[in-house]
């Protein structure tokens, strides 16, 4: 049996006396993709960052590969894995080409300039954001929408096995929306990567997902296929707020009450 890109073994995750997640078992293989949603406040943002080995964990193990994450070097982290934050911060003046270009960075000697090759793949990660032509744009001419297009760019550039993703849908139109829903589906059809992003449409997640967990903000979290996990009953419980269900052609849509 093959080794899970990501798994957590009774992973214990707090923040500011709240927990997050109590005894949670995960395991994600090479070609699925896994939706993380819940109320605002429940701790998706930060179980992410936990799994990316951004903040400790308040017990159990986070495992990459079959490696104890926390023990992991970061570079070795960084070629296995890609965290998309949720919001981007750009300090220093740069174009849209140089920016793309940091996800090559773990990939590269201490002393080492990016190579064509580099560049090859950044430009083909433009490309498939609809960015391709804004390589000399400085960034902060950008729009929200396409700063968020940028960072994806970014993180397809870095060409982990893993990519973690929070809120990889924000500040986007909804063509853009389903074009990179798209392309990360496209990232695990050939079963060399697997995806975690955090959603809040769970129709959305219905069809690009092969499954969901579900946060209560409370330490509870429910797991499972996005047909078993992705009603209207249990997300209704979740929300807070009666839902219906509608099934149309093997999509699944929701509708408050």
């Amino acid at each position: 049996m093959s080794v899970p890109l990501l798994a957590t073994r009774q992973l214990l995750v707090e923040i500011g006396g709240m927990t997050v997640t109590r005894g949670l078992d995960l395991c994600l293989a090479a070609g699925e993709r896994l939706a993380i949603l819940g109320r605002n406040g429940s701790g998706k943002s930060t179980l992410l960052a936990t799994l990316a080995g951004l903040r400790p964990t308040s017990g159990g193990t986070v495992l990459l590969a079959g490696e104890d994450l926390a023990r992991m070097p970061a570079r070795r982290a960084a070629l296995q894995r890609a965290w998309l934050g949720q919001s981007q911060n750009d300090p220093f003046a740069s174009t849209v080409l140089e920016t793309v270009l940091t996800g090559r960075h773990p990939h590269l000697g201490r002393w080492d300039w990016e190579s064509r090759r580099d560049a090859e793949l950044a430009r083909s990660a433009l490309r498939a954001v609809g960015l391709s032509g804004f390589e000399r744009r400085q960034v902060g001419t950008l729009s929200g929408g396409e700063r968020q297009r940028l960072a994806i760019a970014t993180v397809l550039t870095q060409a982990p096995a893993l990519y973690l993703l929070d809120e990889p849908l924000s500040h986007l139109d909804l063509n853009h929306q389903l074009a990179v829903l798209e392309l990360f589906a496209g990232a695990t059809r050939d079963r060399t990567a697997g995806v975690v992003m955090v959603l809040h449409d769970p129709a959305l997640a219905h069809r690009f997902c092969d499954r969901a967990l579900l946060l209560f903000g409370d330490g509870r979290s429910e797991s499972g296929p996005v047909d078993d996990i992705l009603t209207a009953a249990i997300l209704s419980g979740l929300y807070g707020h009666p839902l219906r269900q509608f099934d149309d052609d093997g999509h699944r849509f929701f509708v408050p009450q």
